[in-house]
C-alpha cells in the first residue's frame, strides 16, 4: 500500500519554504497531499481559489503531490483521506511550542494519524507568510522568498 502524507497550511502565499518542504516530504513518501486550509475564522490576503492556483503553478515540476483543499480539522480530513501521517514544517525554535500542542492535540482527537515534523533548508528557515506579506507591502523584493507569479500577485494585492 503506497504511504501518503498530508501537508497541511494556509500557504497565504506560499513560499519557496513551503516548495522545500514539499520536495522534502515527496523523498520519504510516495505520495503528498498539499491541503490549503479553508478556515472561516482567518482573514486571508488571498481566495481559497487564488491560494490553491499559486501552489499549483509554483510545484508544477513536483511529482507525486495532489492538491486539495480542506475545512474542519485536519484529523477529520486524514481520516476521509485514509492518510495517518501529517507534515508540518518547524522553521525556529518559536515555532516549536504551537506546532507541538497541535501535534498532541491532534493525537489526543486521532491517535491512528502521527505528526512528522520537517525542517526547512537552512535558507528557508526564518520565512514566514506573515512577514513577506509586510515585507511585500513596503514595497521590498521578493524574489528570493516567493515564485515570480506569487511575488506579482503579492504586488498587485498590496499596491497603495
Amino acid at each position: 500500500m503506497p504511504e501518503i502524507a498530508l501537508y497541511p497550511g494556509s500557504f497565504d502565499p506560499i513560499t519557496y519554504g513551503h516548495i522545500d518542504l514539499i520536495k522534502r516530504a515527496t523523498q520519504i513518501f510516495d505520495e503528498v497531499i498539499v491541503a490549503v486550509a479553508h478556515n472561516l475564522h482567518k482573514a486571508p490576503l488571498f481566495s481559497l481559489d487564488e491560494r490553491l492556483a499559486m501552489l499549483k503553478e509554483s510545484t508544477v515540476d513536483i511529482k507525486n503531490i495532489r492538491i486539495e483543499s480542506f475545512d474542519g480539522l485536519v484529523v477529520d480530513y486524514a481520516h476521509k483521506k485514509k492518510i495517518q501521517v501529517i507534515i508540518r514544517g518547524l522553521r525556529m525554535i518559536s515555532d516549536f511550542e504551537y506546532e507541538f500542542q497541535m501535534a498532541l492535540t491532534n493525537r489526543r482527537l486521532a491517535e491512528d494519524v502521527e505528526t512528522i515534523f520537517l525542517m526547512p533548508s537552512e535558507a528557508y528557515s526564518y520565512l514566514s507568510s506573515t512577514l513577506l506579506k509586510e515585507a511585500a507591502s513596503l514595497g521590498a523584493d521578493l524574489s528570493s522568498f516567493v515564485p515570480d507569479a506569487v511575488a506579482q500577485r503579492l504586488k498587485k494585492r498590496l499596491a497603495r
